[in-house]
């Protein structure tokens, strides 16, 4: 093989330490090491980049362990290339590894070249991406919330989540504050229809009848206000975290306003986007590469002829789910029909999950092209969706006379047979 690295180092990293073997290969067949551990202390990190710098080696390969290698990163970035691994491409023979070896096993494969480095955004975007995942979290536990608090209304006999279409909307809120604050189980009918507001001022029979004979006791009322009060501390959270977002996203902007013009699209989802995989393309070698990376491309497991599960990967945790929300809402607008178009043709053959995780994959696809050149969403078969009917018929039309020239020129139909 040939040698891609004439000096690096590989390292394993662990929580307090961390073992590194500087790899040099000259003219000899054999390569010659240096083994060191340091700390994960900062000045022990520093001392490791002065030993790096003072052995001219400037490639080193570490493994993705937890976020133990963040630091090393963040004090090596600046003057040293650092090449993030997944633990699968370097994983060593069980039975046969220890610290030593495992970073010597690493440093000789990353010298011949066999180690894909992983996607490390700059620190702008890592930073950025830190409060965005930070929100998905927030808004899953608020979510979870929601459940727990509509749990506890199903078990005190109250159903008023089937007459009303919202159970945290206005008037279903008030009703149910007033419920918590009765130190019985009575309800005064009036009181109860003075408080729904709108359309729902209709249904109050049905309101009422959906809450008569409520069970609630003391205790259960102080777990639901306790349950209610986390679930605003955690919208109030949320939207400092917005208002963190927006600062940190202003040097974007022209970038959230490119992806914003792909349907399905919105400005909390061009942020998600941009803070996963940020705004340089040259990251990626093409558009295929990103979709793998991200978890959207079927597997390719075949042997002895026979292909085995295509399922698509584990990976893109956080970006994947923002691309499918993406796509559902891209196949369900009627201003743009273009993805509508292509589910509905996919669908029928694959089924809907996969038809959606196609779509997905397109949508990132497009961003990925948007990205490297700048352009707004244009896709080179638009037309064929959006053209209307007549303009449809007029380049059929067009066609057929391109096709019947071109037989002419190339002497396989005779002109006077055409015109008969």
């Amino acid at each position: 093989m040939k040698v891609v690295y004439q000096t690096c180092c590989g390292v394993d990293v662990h929580k307090s330490f961390l073992v590194a073997t500087i790899i040099k290969t000259t003219s000899g067949v054999h390569p010659s090491y240096q083994k060191k551990r340091f700390s994960t202390f900062n000045n022990s990190i520093l001392e490791f980049k002065k030993w790096l710098l003072d052995n001219s080696c400037r490639d080193i390969c570490m493994e993705s362990t937890g976020k133990y290698w963040i630091p090393v990163f963040n004090l090596l970035e600046d003057e040293i290339n650092v090449t993030i691994a997944n633990p699968k491409w370097v994983k060593a023979v069980k039975g046969n590894k220890d610290d030593t070896k495992d970073s010597k096993w690493i440093g000789d494969l990353f010298r011949l070249g066999l180690v894909p480095g992983s996607y490390i955004p700059c620190k702008e975007i890592r930073i950025l991406r830190e409060f965005t995942r930070y929100r998905y979290k927030l808004t899953s536990c608020r979510s979870s919330e929601k459940n727990r608090f509509q749990n506890a209304l199903t078990v005190c006999n109250i159903a008023l989540d089937s007459v009303v279409s919202d159970i945290f909307g206005k008037s279903a809120t008030s009703v149910i504050d007033y419920l918590l604050e009765q130190s019985d189980n009575s309800i005064n009918h009036e009181e109860i229809s003075s408080r729904l507001l709108r359309s729902l001022k209709k249904k109050s029979e049905s309101v009422i009848e959906s809450i008569e004979g409520y069970q609630m006791t003391d205790s259960q009322k102080y777990r639901m206000r306790l349950v209610h009060a986390h679930m605003d501390y955690i919208t109030s959270t949320i939207s400092d975290i917005d208002s963190m977002i927006d600062s940190l996203v202003e040097p974007y902007d022209n970038t959230v306003k490119l992806l914003c013009t792909i349907p399905g699209i919105d400005r909390n989802s061009a942020i998600t986007i941009i803070s996963e995989i940020g705004t340089n393309m040259t990251q990626f070698s093409n558009s295929k590469r990103l979709c793998c990376w991200a978890g959207l491309t079927p597997g390719n497991n075949e042997s002895a002829g026979k292909k085995k599960s295509v399922r698509i990967t584990r990976a893109g945790v956080y970006l994947k789910p923002a691309l499918v929300q993406v796509a559902h809402a891209a196949v369900k607008s009627d201003k743009s029909p273009y993805y509508k178009a292509k589910y509905e043709r996919i669908m029928k053959r694959r089924g809907k999950k996969r038809a959606i995780i196609a779509i997905a994959r397109m949508i990132l696809t497009a961003a990925y092209q948007m990205l490297s050149t700048g352009e707004v969403w244009n896709p080179t078969d638009l037309y064929k969706i959006d053209m209307p009917e007549p303009l449809k018929e007029k380049q059929k039309e067009k066609a057929i006379k391109q096709a019947k020239k071109l037989l002419i020129a190339e002497g396989i139909i005779d002109e006077s047979l055409l015109a008969s």
